[in-house]
């Protein structure tokens, strides 16, 4: 799948629920801050072994807040028209 068709898939998403009307550019950045945050949160107050061991560990819950934050950046790039 290309980014350009991952991008459809998620504007049908946002369009089928009507939530275009709530996103201008600095709401989407905010969003996209707030799931950085959330990845943030798997690695604070870990040492090198700590973060290894996590990643290790928690792959899904990673990947899923991953997720999040690329799905508010195709939103962004989309609204800004990059």
């Amino acid at each position: 799948m290309t980014i350009e068709e991952v991008q459809k898939k998620i504007l049908k998403f946002r369009d089928d629920r009507d939530w275009k009307q709530f996103h201008n550019p600095k709401d989407l950045t905010i969003s996209m801050s707030l799931e950085v945050s959330e990845l943030l949160e798997h690695f604070q107050w870990k040492n090198k072994e700590e973060m290894e061991k996590h990643v290790k560990t928690h792959k899904k819950e990673l990947s899923e807040e991953m997720a999040d934050i690329f799905y508010w950046v195709l939103l962004t790039s989309n609204e800004l028209d990059i």
